[in-house]
Formats: structure tokens, sequence, C-alpha cells
């Protein structure tokens, strides 16, 4: 069987799951409300495409290829991005829940990260330059050898990076949330200071 070419489409209140979307490639398309979860959206090809309120939960994204891709208000637990393909790689994140996904050793510079929910997501040896990750929580993240030169997190929460283990050159981070930087020491820092 073919793969399809689907351009211009709104798909809308869709279980992708019951009813699988055909393997190929869409571009400038909006999924809006949609499930995908343990969906196998693996060989997939989603360009300029926009993710609405959809779960993507545990989907499979084996040389699955997101390239200028948009999602907002999405469940995104436990996805394996380091199994995407890497070329042209890119999206935007936004009141998105990410929990349990990986990035290993995925490039992903200027991404952006908004209002989202990073719970243990594994960032281990990712290239993360000149990303913004603006209003997320990093609570239990992993960031090692991580490059997150020039990233901006000054409004980020939670994070616990080693500057010894990550390229921190020209990022940016607040001062209320310098512990982030600093835990390792094993010093006392006065929040009320």
């Amino acid at each position: 069987m073919k793969d399809v070419y689907i351009l211009d489409q709104n798909f809308e209140n869709t279980d992708f799951v019951q009813f699988p979307l055909d393997k190929g490639e869409y571009e400038n398309c909006t999924f809006k409300n949609c499930s995908f979860e343990y969906a196998d959206l693996s060989g997939f090809s989603f360009t300029d495409c926009e993710f609405m309120e959809c779960n993507l939960s545990m989907a499979k994204l084996i040389s699955t290829a997101f390239r200028d891709v948009f999602f907002k208000e999405c469940k995104m637990l436990g996805l394996q991005f380091n199994d995407c393909n890497g070329f042209g790689l890119s999206f935007t994140f936004e009141g998105c829940s990410l929990h349990n996904s990986v990035f290993y050793q995925t490039s992903i510079k200027k991404t952006v990260f908004k209002n989202s929910k990073l719970i243990e997501v594994d960032f281990a040896e990712c290239d993360l330059s000149n990303a913004l990750l603006s209003h997320c929580d990093l609570s239990g993240a992993i960031f090692d050898n991580t490059n997150l030169e020039k990233a901006d997190l000054r409004t980020s929460v939670n994070y616990s990076i080693d500057p010894a283990l990550n390229r921190l050159k020209k990022a940016k981070f607040s001062l209320s949330e310098v512990y982030g930087l600093l835990y390792k020491l094993d010093i006392e820092i006065d929040r009320n200071s």
C-alpha cells in the first residue's frame, strides 16, 4: 500500500487508536482533540502541522518526522523523541504535559517550551542551545552532557543542572531558582535574604 500525501486538512475529535491514521506525509494539517494514545506513528511525516488538545501519550515515533510542528495543550507522556527522524526535527510546545518523555541525543536547537510540565524528561546529551523554556516545571528532568548554551530558563522552576556536566555558556537563569545550579555543592542558601 502506497503512503498517502495529505495537505491542508483538519481532523477533529477522532480516535486514531480505533481508526488509525493513514500512513504518509501530512503537511499544513490541524489535529484537534484527537487521540493517538499508543498509536504507531512510525515513518509518518508531519510538516507545518498543529496538534491541539490531543493525547499522543506512548505513541510509537520510530523515524517519525516532525518539521515545524506546534503542539498546544497536548498530553504527551512517555514519548521517545530520540526515535524520531532527526532531519529538520523542529517543534514548539505550549501548555503540554511531557512527563517521562525522552529527548536523549536529539538536536533541538531553538525549541520553545512554554507553560509545559517537563517532569522527569530526559534531556541527556541533547542540544538545547538557544532554546526557550518559559514557565516550565522541570522537576526530576535529566540534564547530563546537555548543551544549554544561550538557553533561557529564567521563568522555569524545579530544575537541577550540574554546571560541571553541562554546557551553560550565556544561558539565562533567574536568581530565585539559582539553587538548581548549586544543589550539588551541598550548601545552604537562605531563600529569604
